[in-house]
């Protein structure tokens, strides 16, 4: 916050616009919206106000990044194992290591084979009318989009609500929205962002609009003795090659800022052009811990 003792006026708007999207998204509730479209499968439903902007933005996003992000990997992330709630993924793997090895046989457990997801063309979204037709087979998942929608949707109400500038972070998706510090937010990059403060890769100076980082290394858990994460190449169903281990995209919005850094990680090798030519400055580093740069995302610790 700029001003720090309206705090309390910008947390409320976002407790209240975090609920709303976990009710509206989230496919680990039954009692979602997103559940809701599951069991209608086959016919159409008319949607909320939030669902549907939410599907919109999901739907946005295929769309321009020719389907490496995709709402229809449901069923290809629970494949890999992330079918539940991560806290639980996170307990499960916990309990799991304190084993010892001679207990299971040393086996390993089977795995779901990979599953590409069926194609976000094949959703039949009508937004006059904010109704679906999800055809039956189909599974959901906003994750590429809804949280990165959240936080644009949270920065510009808490800051009305508020008068004065902010910045909401989430988990890696970040938006600013009114007023700015003198010399911009800054903000730690790394590749875990619960880590990013007190082991910062590089400090950016924020001004304005979104920034995401998206990685392989935060987010993970083991399926079949194998390392998952849940970043997945909609059109083979797997984890992408790990040609990048974070990449960090600044846009004029978060969603499209976490679009983009998304589709850079399923893109792999070909992605810092992809960027480039689309001018979206961006950091990306290699599981070696080499740098890239496009579109003037600054070199040095210091940056605009």
């Amino acid at each position: 916050m700029t001003e720090p003792e309206r705090l309390e006026r910008a947390a409320a708007v976002l407790r209240t616009e975090l609920a709303e999207i976990d009710r509206a998204c989230s496919r680990f509730r039954a009692d979602s919206e997103i559940s809701e479209l599951h069991r209608a499968a086959g016919r159409p439903m008319r949607v909320s106000p939030l669902l549907a902007e939410a599907l919109g933005a999901a739907m946005r996003a295929a769309e321009l990044t020719g389907g490496l992000v995709d709402p229809t990997v449901g069923a290809s992330v629970a494949a890999l194992g992330y079918n539940r709630d991560f806290a639980q993924i996170q307990a499960e793997n916990q309990r799991a290591s304190r084993i010892p090895r001679q207990q299971t046989g040393g086996r390993s457990m089977p795995r779901t084979p990979a599953r590409p997801a069926p194609g976000w063309w094949r959703l039949r979204w009508d937004p006059e009318h904010r109704e679906l037709l999800l055809p039956r087979g189909i599974a959901l998942d906003l994750g590429a989009t809804a949280k990165a929608l959240a936080a644009d949707r949270a920065a510009l109400r808490a800051a009305e609500a508020a008068g004065c500038g902010v910045l909401v972070g989430l988990g890696g998706d970040l938006r600013v929205a009114g007023g700015v510090p003198a010399g911009g937010w800054r903000v730690a990059i790394a590749d875990d962002h619960r880590t990013a403060m007190d082991s910062p890769a590089q400090t950016v100076a924020v001004t304005g609009g979104g920034l995401a980082t998206s990685s392989i290394a935060a987010r993970t858990w083991l399926q079949g003795g194998q390392r998952r994460h849940h970043i997945v190449d909609p059109r083979t169903g797997a984890n992408p090659a790990p040609v990048w281990r974070t990449v960090s995209v600044a846009a004029g919005s978060c969603v499209d800022a976490n679009t983009a850094s998304t589709a850079a990680i399923v893109l792999g090798h070909p992605a810092p052009d992809w960027l480039a030519r689309r001018g979206m400055p961006a950091r990306l580093v290699t599981p070696s811990g080499q740098v890239a740069h496009t579109a003037g995302w600054p070199m040095t610790e210091e940056g605009a």
